[in-house]
């Protein structure tokens, strides 16, 4: 457990999977005195009263972030400037405000237009979760060993950036910092284009008219059951992700089908070493992911061993 709490008083707008784990993880190492949260509908707010991880759990997003010096946005993206209308006139100075999305540019231009002087906008990005959603599915371990990535704006207050920096890395993550035009353009191709190709090969494969729904799922080999467990995660969190990152997607889209067309000429004229090649060099990224310990061996067939399925 922390020595002293880093925080007085954390908000968490909304309590899923990621907001719930944060919870968890804050109590479990003592991070913050008085956690905080926002729930929309009255079942929720039962259930995350329940849990037991929070000390308080209100309607609306002002009532909890009154005296808060931490704010983490925890919705889907697309509700980020409705939030920040929401809660901005109602945040005390100095206090820090971040997000768990995994677009950082949308975010700034969404949220700091809201936020008064001396409140410290760092966005964040914890690659880190599982397909489930709902405050039920958080714990506390989800974290651990996983990356964040802060994107501060420039001119933001270091001294905030790096309080923020050690509230995660009490968590168990691994911090890095960068631009948020860098940190959009390399998820768009390490999370959200592998994410666009699996809702649609999982998509493609239920309307094939030759073959059967219940012969793709009673024959699914491992790579599309990979590709079904990442085709579940969660559709309204998905959705407002390739909305606010569309010009990376679609660059990085770009350059996949470019790649795609090789691929398919090197099949078409019976190239067999170009084929080779290429498969050759992807075993070996995933040797370099095993080795960096952002994976293991053990064969999953598309389940997920705890907290190993990231975001």
């Amino acid at each position: 457990m922390s020595k002293q709490p880093l925080f007085e008083r954390m908000a968490l707008i909304g309590v899923g999977l990621i907001g719930s784990s944060i919870a968890h993880g804050a109590r479990k190492h003592g991070l913050v005195k008085h956690i905080a949260a926002t729930a929309r509908s009255e079942a929720t707010r039962t259930i995350v009263a329940d849990q037991g991880i929070v000390d308080s759990v209100y309607e609306t997003g002002p009532e909890a972030v009154a005296g808060a010096d931490l704010i983490i946005i925890c919705t889907p993206v697309g509700a980020f400037e409705a939030v920040a209308k929401e809660i901005g006139p109602h945040i005390a100075p100095g206090a820090i405000v971040t997000d768990v999305g995994s677009v950082k540019q949308a975010v700034i231009k969404a949220v700091a237009p809201h936020l008064a002087d001396g409140v410290h906008l760092v966005p964040g990005h914890p690659v880190a979760g599982t397909e489930n959603s709902g405050p039920e599915s958080g714990f506390a371990e989800l974290f651990e060993d996983r990356w964040c990535i802060l994107t501060p704006p420039e001119g933001t207050d270091a001294t905030a950036t790096t309080k923020l920096q050690d509230f995660w890395q009490a968590l168990g993550s691994r911090v890095e910092i960068m631009t948020p035009r860098h940190h959009d353009l390399v998820l768009a191709i390490t999370s959200h284009v592998p994410h666009l190709i699996a809702y649609n090969i999982v998509g493609t494969a239920a309307d094939l008219e030759t073959v059967t729904e219940s012969e793709v799922i009673k024959f699914s080999a491992g790579g599309f059951r990979d590709f079904t467990r990442i085709a579940a995660s969660d559709p309204t969190m998905w959705r407002d992700v390739f909305l606010n990152n569309k010009e990376a997607v679609l660059e990085m889209l770009g350059r996949f089908n470019e790649d795609l067309s090789a691929l398919q000429r090197a099949i078409r004229w019976d190239d067999g070493d170009a084929l080779f090649k290429l498969f050759s060099h992807t075993r070996e990224i995933r040797r370099e992911i095993i080795d960096a310990g952002q994976e293991t061996e053990a064969p999953d067939f598309g389940r997920p061993h705890g907290s190993e399925t990231e975001d």
